[in-house]
């Protein structure tokens, strides 16, 4: 199969603390470091079947302890982290070999904006064309309604009807559940 008869699945998870997200990741120390990295690609067919997966851990390089909030809400603990963690400099070398040659990467957001802050916070060049990522959310919104557009994509197994193919805010889970929102979507003709 072609790369081209591909398209891939982006989610990212970042540090965090309690009320960092209402603070925009504002507050003292605060920064949103790229801790996971997930991706899948699926065919671009009919099925929308999943080729191949990609997870892996990063080592945040401000906050290298992660908080209890993050570890709590990912289930990622330091332990996994110092074990796995990779720099973010060869995630990124990573994640373009996974993703060479495809055309389009969906995300439930704007995953890419954080990737290109890191790339930043690290001194390493954004090395991606952003007309590669698409926002699967405007898509669900579209196709279903505006009461999905404030949800993470770990819930778009309740909201879309579907069971949850793995752990919530587990990248690569995470990417699991868009995906299958986009087979929903393309059963229905809206995708």
């Amino acid at each position: 199969m072609a790369a081209n008869d591909l398209i891939a699945v982006l989610d990212l998870e970042w540090t965090s603390w309690e009320g960092a997200r209402a603070r925009r990741w504002r507050g003292p120390g605060e920064e949103m470091e790229i801790v996971q990295i997930g991706a899948v690609t699926l065919c671009d067919d009919d099925a929308l079947s999943e080729a191949a997966a990609l997870d892996l851990l990063v080592t945040p390089r401000i906050n290298p302890r992660l908080s209890d909030y993050f570890i709590d809400l990912t289930g990622i603990t330091q332990a996994r982290l110092d074990a796995e963690g990779v720099t973010f400099a060869d995630a990124l070398a990573e994640l373009r070999r996974f993703l060479v040659g495809i055309e389009s990467v969906y995300s439930y957001g704007t995953d890419y904006t954080v990737i290109r802050h890191n790339c930043t916070l690290n001194g390493v060049a954004f090395p991606f064309d952003e007309a590669l990522f698409k926002n699967a959310r405007e898509l669900v919104v579209a196709a279903i309604g505006p009461e999905v557009a404030g949800i993470d994509s770990s819930r778009l197994p309740d909201a879309m009807g579907f069971p949850p193919p793995g752990t919530a805010h587990q990248a690569v889970d995470d990417c699991r559940c868009i995906a299958e929102t986009l087979r929903i979507l393309r059963r229905r003709g809206k995708f």
